[in-house]
């Protein structure tokens, strides 16, 4: 639509208006904020013993992660009274998968959760939007859109004045017998080396391995395909056919993406009979599941996640009616691939319902554990103790991503398969989605992570002032800072002389 000219300056004053308005409110709510900080005395003091080695500083906590998990863990952690520094990998405001490689147009959790906001009212993602749009947006609002939620993220860091490295790629993690564990890292300023006291794994849903590729898919040209996890060019599908293997969340995105790039067609070749309509993890959820779950015997803690890994989550309906909205889009039930050959430059795709002839695949099969596969963790990966290391399922219960979960303490550590056989490793913390089978989902998924994060951090607390507790009693005695001066009363005389006949009448 042409606007006419005169028209233009007052649409733009409108929009300097409605900006200025959005400035105003955020600066009132992080004034309040503060105030709350402020009210509740957060960040407590520094209390940790400060480390040095060879003449340079230890950090206290390392958190390998910018995402929410990874802020949430170091802003609790400072909250506590303790030093956290953040590396990620990406630039600044691009951590996380929400604005490189998710697709969906909005989130999946209910706006109305609170998310990282650490029991702060201020800090909510309802807070910070309804400060820009007011409460009428809010009630009109359905799901939360996935590049406001970065948003809202990247103002999180900045208003919690979190430390944060970006563009330092963490390479190797090293635990050593010392007490530290050491991160060479390489950066914009070249490679070093740092140590901590406690290093935090918050690499998110692929964090401890990597996107889960089924073998019918390992011997095709990498041109040829992309598993939806992948930082990938979706305009260069413009007039292919495209096959999407899955019918989850990402699938689904995936799919929607490649058709509104202008797919000649998309055929999602679907396993199962039918798609999932329940999404049991949701009707589990509760106070007392998230606080509840770490507690439970081993059989029990199995029982929940492999029941709710084989009903599956079903994709959202909107991420569902924004693929079938394209008459190109065909859904295909049972259907799992069989193989896949090349022919004439097409792909063949062989199902039990018969060949579908492709130009390009999506692989939308979820992430698989895996530590060796890293070479980060390369140092400790068979070290660890998982799951399948210390429980044997029932018959029929059998479940790979459950078999390959780490087994963690109570405060997310790493726990040694051969005791002393790796000294250190207790010091490095997972607080990302392969914590789940030990502590329930409260490391990774936006409804839990406060609670989650709280729990890393007052671990991390009692562990750090456990290791130091004879120079914190050191400190005790030598404290010296009076509270009464010997001013605030005068010293009573001798009592009274009794008479003699009242003492012998006694």
């Amino acid at each position: 639509m042409n606007l006419p000219a005169e028209a233009i300056p007052a649409i733009s004053a409108a929009t300097a208006a409605t900006a200025a308005t959005a400035a105003e409110g955020l600066a009132a709510l992080e004034a309040r904020l503060r105030q709350d900080l402020s009210w509740l005395e957060l960040p407590a003091r520094n209390w940790t013993v400060a480390r040095t080695h060879d003449g340079e500083p230890v950090l206290d906590v390392a958190v390998i992660g910018g995402g929410m998990a990874g802020m949430a863990a170091a802003a609790t952690i400072k909250h506590l009274g303790i030093n956290a520094r953040i590396f990620d990998r990406s630039p600044a405001g691009f951590e996380g998968p929400w604005a490189t490689t998710a697709r969906m147009e909005t989130l999946r959790s209910p706006k109305q959760l609170t998310g990282p906001a650490l029991g702060l009212p201020a800090l909510t993602f309802r807070a910070w939007f309804e400060a820009q749009f007011g409460t009428a947006a809010w009630d009109a609002l359905d799901k939360i859109p996935r590049l406001q939620w970065m948003d809202y993220l990247r103002w999180y860091r900045q208003v919690l004045e979190l430390d944060v490295r970006n563009d330092h790629v963490v390479e190797r993690v090293l635990p050593r017998p010392d007490g530290l564990v050491a991160l060479e890292i390489r950066s914009p300023a070249g490679a070093q080396t740092v140590l901590a006291r406690r290093v935090v794994l918050a690499t998110g849903r692929d964090g401890l391995g990597g996107a889960h590729v089924p073998p019918f898919v390992q011997t095709l040209p990498r041109e040829r395909w992309v598993h939806s996890s992948d930082v990938f060019d979706y305009g260069t599908l413009r007039g292919k056919r495209v096959g999407v293997v899955g019918a989850g969340a990402s699938a689904m995105d995936s799919a929607a993406t490649a058709l509104e790039a202008g797919a000649a067609s998309v055929d999602l070749l679907i396993r199962r009979a039918d798609i999932p309509r329940i999404n049991k993890g949701k009707g589990a959820g509760n106070p007392g599941l998230t606080h509840g779950h770490s507690g439970l015997p081993d059989d029990w803690k199995w029982r929940i996640r492999h029941y709710i890994n084989e009903q599956q989550v079903p994709p959202p309906r909107g991420s569902t009616l924004r693929v079938s909205q394209h008459e190109n889009a065909r859904f295909n039930l049972g259907c799992p691939i069989e193989r896949i050959e090349q022919s004439g430059g097409a792909l063949l795709a062989h199902t039990p319902k018969g060949a579908f002839e492709l130009d390009f695949l999506i692989v939308s099969t979820g992430f698989r554990i895996a530590l060796e596969t890293r070479e980060e963790f390369a140092a400790f990966a068979g070290q660890i103790r998982y799951w399948r290391d210390r429980y044997a399922p029932r018959e029929g219960q059998e479940d790979q991503e459950l078999s390959d979960s780490p087994d963690l303490g109570p405060a997310f550590e790493f726990l040694e398969k051969t005791p002393d056989a790796c000294p250190g490793l207790s010091r490095i913390h997972c607080f990302c989605y392969p914590a789940a089978l030990s502590h329930g989902t409260v490391s990774g998924d936006i409804p839990a992570i406060s609670d989650g994060a709280r729990r890393l951090g007052q671990g991390i607390a009692a562990l750090l002032y456990q290791e130091d507790v004879a120079l914190h009693y050191a400190n005790m005695e030598a404290f010296a800072e009076p509270e009464v001066f010997g001013d605030e009363w005068v010293p009573a005389g001798p009592p009274p002389a009794i008479p003699s006949d009242a003492a012998n009448a006694s």
